[in-house]
């Protein structure tokens, strides 16, 4: 993660994993859910912060989250329909359950789907923000799958390359692959320059954000570094940022996003939809397509090319998607989740006025 993202040391508060994970699974239980439902939505916040994916985790996502629940906008006992269905497809309508709520279950859908006939997808409209995308592809991958997820996230984030009129939200994709011993590769992106919820951390601990980050209403990028505004105020940039840089690029994955978990699932475009989202997962079922020892040696060698690749100057080493989040997870794991000291004092404010019970550290 870069430092612009990172908790200062001296504002940290270490947290068991213990803790975090039995605190939320009893505000999503208190919200309304199922406990194995709460249980499993929790696991999709922790899974997040153990990664250090902190944006997608509890000190952005779980105070949203109990507002939306407590003005109704989120379903706590969503009436999940299935739209229609095929031996390898399937389309829900999610009636506005949040999206880690229904996340998981889509995809062991489309697993089960994958083992019985190579590739199994389901596209689920009329749903809530949907989480770490990473959570969804490590399902498959710990089937021996490869893992595909992307979101349209409402329209009125993301401008057009060379436009002044937002038409998308941040459009995360994210796709992954099982390896034997090496670390799985797992990568997971907003088509943004940066996630929105990162610029909610970069707030948090004051530092200041990258030029070409952002846009200015008109759509002019901005060019310097600036503390983040306040929402509302700005655009964001599809990545790469300029046409100059790449822009374009970013563009069309957003587009892709769109059209894939959007028009796919019946939801619409996300300037359409707005706040309703819509997701699209997919499983591949390595077997269907080659041995699956031989696919994971193949992973290995890859994998251990790019990690063992020479660093470039001032670089002390070589990174592949996945291989990062694998290892703070260790760290994490052992020594604490490093939350800033604002969310372990909401956090226990919040459980107060819950009657939860629960306090961190």
């Amino acid at each position: 993660m870069l430092k612009h993202f990172l908790v200062p040391e001296e504002d940290q508060v270490l947290v068991s994993e213990e803790k975090a994970r039995a605190g939320t699974q009893a505000v999503f239980e208190k919200m309304g859910l199922p406990a194995d439902e709460a249980e499993s939505c929790a696991d999709v916040l922790l899974t997040s912060d153990l990664r250090g994916c902190e944006s997608h985790g509890i000190s952005n996502m779980l105070r949203a989250y109990i507002a939306s629940y407590g003005d109704g906008t989120y379903n706590a006992r969503p009436n999940v329909k299935t739209v229609r269905e095929s031996s390898v497809t399937a389309t829900w309508d999610g009636d506005e359950g949040l999206g880690l709520h229904l996340g998981p279950r889509a995809m062991n859908l489309a697993i089960e789907k994958a083992r019985e006939h190579g590739m199994g997808a389901v596209a689920v409209k009329n749903t809530k923000h949907f989480g770490m995308l990473a959570y969804y592809v490590m399902q498959a991958i710990d089937q021996d799958m490869v893992g595909m997820a992307m979101v349209s996230a409402g329209g009125g984030a993301q401008v057009p390359t060379n436009g002044a009129e937002a038409a998308f939200g941040t459009q995360p994709i994210a796709w992954g692959a099982p390896a034997d011993k090496m670390p799985p590769f797992v990568f997971d992106v907003a088509t943004t320059q940066v996630a929105a919820n990162k610029l909610a951390l970069t707030r948090r601990i004051g530092s200041k954000i990258e030029p070409g980050w952002i846009a200015n209403l008109d759509g002019s990028p901005i060019m310097e570094a600036v503390d983040v505004p306040e929402f509302g105020s700005f655009n964001m940039l599809p990545f790469g940022g300029t046409r100059e840089n790449g822009g374009h690029k970013g563009y069309g994955f957003a587009a892709i996003a769109d059209i894939m978990s959007g028009i796919l699932s019946g939801n619409g475009p996300g300037f359409i939809a707005e706040r309703n989202y819509s997701f699209f997962v997919m499983a591949f079922n390595v077997d269907a397509f080659t041995d699956v020892d031989e696919f994971k040696a193949d992973m290995d060698r890859l994998l251990t090319k790019l990690a063992n690749t020479k660093p470039a100057p001032g670089h002390d080493r070589v990174y592949y998607a996945g291989l990062p989040e694998h290892e703070e997870t260790a760290v994490r794991k052992e020594n604490g989740i490093p939350y800033h000291k604002e969310v372990v004092e909401w956090f226990n404010s919040m459980s107060s006025e819950l009657d939860l019970g629960i306090s961190m550290p």
